[in-house]
């Protein structure tokens, strides 16, 4: 049997300490405040917006909610960013995204102080994470990497294969695990024998947008598996990009879905939010 890695665990005792983190700031007459904006009403983007402010609430920290219309204009988002970087009230700001078609997430995501940008995506934070400085770290890759070390995982040495190269998940993660001194391959749509690039894995993490992909085949006796998809199978329930039934008999610990990697993003989110006060 492999070990169940507990995100929902794991993030419960990240957020208990950046409770005690904030509670200790407020006696110390700092608050702590998050922006969060909201563009249109997509059903997705107001969950995770919800479980947003749940956990600025849970943890002390003061989410300041702007839901604008589906036709706000691109030039109306960055007036209103412009201010909120200009806020002294204001340490984070995060854009909600997917953005409507007609604005351009990029000029958004490049337009947020990178003293505020609590994702992690802005070019800068992306710079500092390639070269070994200090700036916010997108959270998912952020997540997994606590996951790792708080579930004693021994990173250092291992072979890591990082599936996906998106500069959410895939390119932030692999720079990671090479800061922590693992021997990192990126693979993508366009690799060539896969199944072999993934049995050489001590540490296999899946970002691959496509739902149970990763099957036995892919797996190395005694792997650790890191699932980072999200999807609904025929049946309406949640699955990952991982073949959990096929997969998990070979592995040493594999995290679940959902309550693997997902309740992470949140928790690091949060830890971003701390941090920036000290930035």
């Amino acid at each position: 049997m492999a070990k169940l890695i507990d995100g929902k665990a794991v993030s419960a005792q990240i957020k208990e300490e950046l409770k005690e983190t904030v509670a200790k700031k407020k006696q110390q007459g700092i608050t702590i405040s998050l922006a969060v904006i909201q563009v249109g009403n997509d059903p997705a983007s107001s969950v995770y917006v919800n479980n947003k402010k749940k956990a600025c609430e849970y943890i002390g920290i003061q989410s300041i909610a702007y839901e604008l219309p589906e036709e706000t204009t691109q030039e109306e988002l960055l007036s209103m960013i412009d201010d909120l970087n200009g806020r002294d009230d204001v340490n984070g700001i995060l854009v909600q995204l997917p953005l409507p078609g007609h604005i351009d997430e990029d000029k958004i995501i490049n337009r947020i102080s990178p003293d505020k940008d609590v994702d992690g995506f802005h070019p800068q934070s992306v710079g500092a994470l390639c070269i070994g400085q200090p700036g916010f770290v997108s959270c998912t890759p952020a997540g997994i990497i606590a996951l790792l070390k708080r579930n004693h995982i021994e990173i250092e040495g291992k072979e890591c294969v990082v599936i996906g190269r998106s500069n959410i998940v895939g390119k932030p993660m692999a720079l990671l695990m090479l800061r922590e001194n693992a021997t990192v391959t990126v693979a993508h749509s366009r690799t060539k024998d896969l199944k072999e690039i993934c049995k050489r894995a001590d540490i296999l993490i899946v970002a691959i947008g496509k739902p149970k992909f990763i099957t036995e085949e892919y797996i190395k006796e005694g792997a650790v598996v890191i699932d980072v998809g999200i999807h609904r199978n025929e049946n309406n329930k949640l699955c990952g990009d991982v073949d959990f039934a096929s997969v998990e008999p070979h592995c040493s610990a594999i995290t679940p879905v959902p309550g693997g990697v997902g309740p992470m993003t949140i928790a690091m989110l949060m830890n971003n939010c701390v941090e920036s006060v000290k930035q």
